[in-house]
């Protein structure tokens, strides 16, 4: 049984509804069927769990983060490498790699474990191209706004960790076609595609005249996510309850005090938090929303909403993954013109919907996660 290191930095039993936590966990409980699997992590605090195969490193405290980030900028490396940085994990792989057979390697930030002398295979999963996404952020953000600086000289660096990835590891897992388009050529024959997926599929969304809300899942301490609630509130909810009086806005996702405060200074909008299961909030729906200006790769929003039936609306960077199943929008204007459409067009609102349930059982878990098997399967 061949053996594999599976690295992380974030502890994938920690129970946290958050979108890399939660596939993590699904890898791990695949390939254990198959392989030998030792995982490590960093955690912020014990927790209670029986997994013997789980090697835990004490994240640094604050000053020490201070310090790795430091470091990390004087060495050109990302400041997400030194917020996750253990010196003691690092010295445990160094140690122990070739006792394996695979260093499988979970974002991008845990590439900065890989050990200097390992003689098996690497494979590392990256999933979207983040040097984008940043860059992305660094073009939306104001001129005055002093995070758009610190957003495009960390896409720069990103983008020198992404090359040096391609160069070094075997295996490198993407998401979606159009991310793999970005890659050099020389590159595209390490490129693996394995798409974001559902667990399960539950059709709770029925068309009803009666439905108020428009739904919006994510974590708001992303800030593409953020910024997509705060737009969606400030310029397009005012202009939707002339028509709409009775529409409710509901996010659902992780979201701090202070955020949750901010956002939530309107009436009807509705910040709650996050939740394992989103079916009585789907019921009574128009649409699920994923109106980012700043996206890479496969936002799994959109596939939360197609796994319950919901009809989608997406900005035109978030369709290019889903083509016809969601319903694309231009602008502000046009945004609010396909709300009221979804909401009062039973036809267009059970097509999308169908289109949904269909793209859904394309990417269920169970089909998506034979391709692991396949990128094991594979000579150095």
């Amino acid at each position: 049984m061949r053996k594999i290191l599976f690295i992380t930095t974030r502890n994938p039993y920690s129970g946290r509804l958050s979108g890399d936590v939660i596939r993590s966990l699904k890898i791990i409980n695949l390939l254990k069927k198959k392989y030998y699997l030792d995982i490590i992590c960093l955690e912020k605090e014990k927790i209670n769990n029986q997994e013997r195969s789980l090697i835990t490193f004490n994240q640094p405290n604050l000053i020490l983060k201070f310090i790795y980030c430091l470091v990390s900028l004087l060495r050109l490396n990302p400041v997400q490498f030194g917020l996750f940085y253990s010196g003691e994990m690092k010295r445990y792989v160094e140690n122990f790699a070739n006792n394996y057979d695979y260093l499988f390697f979970y974002h991008i930030r845990s590439s900065q474990y890989l050990p200097k002398n390992f003689y098996g295979k690497t494979i590392i999963e990256m999933g979207d191209l983040y040097s984008d996404n940043y860059f992305q952020t660094f073009k939306y953000l104001n001129f005055f706004n002093p995070l758009k600086y610190v957003y495009y000289f960390e896409s720069l660096l990103v983008k020198r960790i992404e090359n040096q990835i391609f160069e070094n590891f075997d295996k490198i897992v993407l998401f979606s076609k159009k991310e793999i388009e970005k890659v050099k050529k020389k590159f595209k024959n390490k490129i693996f595609k394995i798409e974001e997926s559902v667990e399960k599929i539950s059709k709770k969304f029925f068309f009803s005249k009666k439905n108020f809300r428009i739904l919006f899942v994510g974590n708001l301490n992303y800030l593409p996510n953020l910024l997509a609630c705060r737009d969606f509130i400030t310029q397009i909810f005012p202009k939707i309850k002339p028509d709409l009086p009775k529409v409710k806005f509901t996010v659902i996702g992780s979201v701090s005090k202070f955020k949750k405060n901010l956002l939530s200074k309107l009436p009807d909008v509705e910040i709650i938090g996050s939740k394992k299961d989103l079916s009585k909030y789907i019921k009574n729906s128009i649409c699920g929303l994923a109106n980012l200006k700043i996206a890479t790769g496969m936002q799994g929003k959109v596939l939360t909403y197609m796994s319950y039936g919901l009809p989608v609306i997406s900005s035109e960077k978030v369709s290019q993954n889903f083509g016809l199943s969601v319903l694309s929008f231009k602008n502000n204007s046009d945004l609010i013109k396909k709300i009221n459409d979804l909401k009062k067009n039973k036809v267009l609102s059970n097509r999308l919907s169908k289109k949904s349930l269909q793209l859904s059982k394309q990417l269920i878990w169970s089909k998506v996660s034979r391709k692991y098997y396949k990128l094991l399967d594979f000579n150095k």
